[in-house]
């Protein structure tokens, strides 16, 4: 997994809309990059309905929010319309940019082994360099967490 201090690596994923964000767009901009396993289930729909609400704040603090997710864009337009997500979300199907930033691995769920995205979310700054890294994120009360730590 990335560590802080870490530069973010290059990507190029579609949004929900079909355009294609790369990480050179994010350029001079604080942003969060938070990974997530999948659209619809209970702990993503708690995180991004946090996010989504605090969206504002965000914003105002002069930060962008995305959100990435195996899912594909047509997943990703669905659950951001239901969960009026505000902010970007991107599509990783290939699962690459889970493996570049190290989230993509083993999960145990009811004793049973799978491969899947680890909940994990990377603040970054201005010049792409992570600031802070959280790892086995509990979605409820993360955005503060993450507006919090971007304060300090």
């Amino acid at each position: 997994m990335l560590s802080e201090g870490d530069k973010v690596p290059d990507f190029a994923l579609k949004d929900a809309e079909g355009k294609t964000v790369k990480k050179s767009d994010l350029k001079g901009k604080k942003y969060v990059v938070y990974f997530y396993p999948k659209d619809f289930t209970p702990g993503c729909t708690t995180e991004a309905a946090e996010f989504a609400q605090d969206y504002k704040k965000f914003k105002n603090a002069g930060i962008e929010i995305i959100g990435i997710s195996p899912d594909d864009e047509e997943s990703h337009k669905k659950f951001g319309e239901k969960m009026k997500v505000p902010f970007i979300l991107l599509a990783d199907t290939e699962k690459d940019v889970a493996k570049k930033f190290g989230v993509w691995g083993k999960k145990q769920f009811m004793g049973r082994e799978y491969m899947g995205v680890n909940r994990s979310t990377f603040l970054v700054d201005e010049k792409g360099k992570i600031l802070k890294v959280f790892e086995k994120v509990k979605p409820a009360g993360h955005a503060q967490e993450v507006l919090d730590a971007f304060k300090n």
